[in-house]
């Protein structure tokens, strides 16, 4: 979540705090519903942070546009044939995560194909770093959808904490270069808080050792994924990703982190660290 230590002008606080509500009612909403409520939710997000993505690049909108269809096709159609949406796994394993394999590399291959289509490698990149997750968090949803909540508190506790830590201790810049205004204080202050939310929500729902204890080491992921928004933003020339959320930027601003943590915590799972 890009600028999480950004000073907020007094003015946008009311709008930045009623749609930050917004957000996460309906994040909790659709993750509760599962089902083909949140899917259509994440490939609308995917679209959008694509649609942000091609523009942040300079690419011609229609490339936007063949995109999302593209990201339509596998996490409407292709999440459907590899993860039924009225059907949910008898037992959880890394087993159960295995059609995953196949949905990414659906992804790198579309990813490529639009490349090369569109000659901007910059498309392909945008296709993996956004489709890959969020075929993650489709499948994390239809194993168990306490995980998906897992992951945005994880992601949220980050980044507020970091905010506020960093906005009352300052410190040293933690990347300088890429977000001047984000520092270790915040780093710390955000790896502790995921740490406790993340501890909380696990031993709540009575979760897996691997949601117990691994609220900061995502916390660390979740600053990764934002560093890497601002890095691509600085390259561009750009402040914000788009100004579709008041108070926020764009959707790729609030989601970096999100991207980062949903891919990695599934990627880990995959690897065997679901354990009960």
């Amino acid at each position: 979540m890009s600028d999480a230590e950004d000073p907020i002008a007094p003015s946008d606080l009311p709008a930045r705090f009623a749609m930050g509500v917004v957000m996460i009612a309906v994040a909790v909403a659709t993750v509760w519903l599962g089902g083909w409520p949140f899917r259509i939710l994440v490939f609308a997000a995917a679209a959008i942070m694509l649609v942000e993505w091609a523009e942040m690049h300079r690419v011609p909108r229609l490339w936007a546009w063949i995109g999302a269809a593209l990201l339509a096709i596998v996490l409407l159609g292709g999440a459907e044939y590899l993860y039924p949406a009225g059907e949910a796994p008898l037992e959880v394993e890394p087993e159960t995560f295995a059609p995953n394999w196949t949905g990414f590399g659906a992804i790198a291959g579309l990813a490529l194909l639009l490349g090369a289509a569109s000659r901007r490698p910059a498309m392909a990149g945008g296709l993996l770093y956004i489709g890959l997750p969020s075929f993650a968090l489709i499948s994390l949803s239809w194993v168990w959808e306490t995980p998906v909540f897992w992951i945005l508190i994880v992601t949220c506790a980050t980044d507020t904490f970091a905010y506020f830590a960093g906005r009352a201790i300052g410190g040293p810049k933690l990347a300088p270069g890429i977000s001047p205004n984000k520092t270790w204080a915040g780093l710390v202050g955000g790896i502790a808080g995921a740490a406790l939310c993340g501890w909380l929500i696990a031993a709540w729902f009575e979760m897996e050792p691997f949601f117990l204890w691994m609220g900061g080491a995502m916390a660390v992921v979740a600053q990764a994924g934002d560093l890497y928004e601002s890095w691509e933003k600085r390259r561009a020339g750009v402040k914000d990703s788009g100004s579709l959320l008041p108070g926020h930027g764009g959707v790729l601003d609030r989601l970096d982190g999100l991207l980062a943590v949903a891919l990695v915590t599934t990627l880990l799972l995959m690897a065997g660290f679901w354990t009960g």
